[in-house]
């Protein structure tokens, strides 16, 4: 497992407003679904995506992250591995700041590449747990 300070995870998340949560589940038991809840009860505001949705948690549902609006901070990742690449260049476009891989999604490459492109990466957490350990 990758290893982040505390100060670096507290600082992306003290600076972080919107997050856009890809793969999300209109699922209640799924963890996409009650870690994008905990963090509109954190007072994020949380952009879903996923195209099969029209709306979820009283927030409208984008199919793309190019579809969004409005600026977006960070990218929270619940979509398979074999996504992160795709998912990593369409952040890299929609010029986010950071892209957060929940547990179990790490891809060397797809990180060293929005490094370079100076996003903030964070690989294999949970935001959910990591924002309840640092704030609560």
């Amino acid at each position: 497992m990758l290893r982040y300070s505390d100060s670096f995870i507290r600082e992306l998340l003290k600076s972080t407003k919107t997050i856009a949560v890809v793969g999300i589940s209109a699922n209640e038991a799924r963890p996409s679904h009650s870690v994008a809840k905990y963090l509109i009860e954190q007072g994020y505001t949380v952009i879903p995506v996923n195209p099969v949705i029209d709306s979820i948690l009283g927030q409208k549902c984008y199919p793309s992250l190019g579809d969004i609006p409005v600026k977006v901070d960070m990218v929270d990742c619940f979509r398979a591995p074999e996504h992160i690449p795709e998912l990593v260049n369409e952040s890299i476009q929609i010029r986010t700041q950071a892209i957060w891989m929940q547990l179990g999604l790490e891809d060397a490459a797809s990180c060293q590449l929005a490094e370079s492109k100076g996003l903030k990466v964070i690989q294999d957490l949970c935001i959910k747990i990591e924002h309840q350990r640092l704030f609560a």
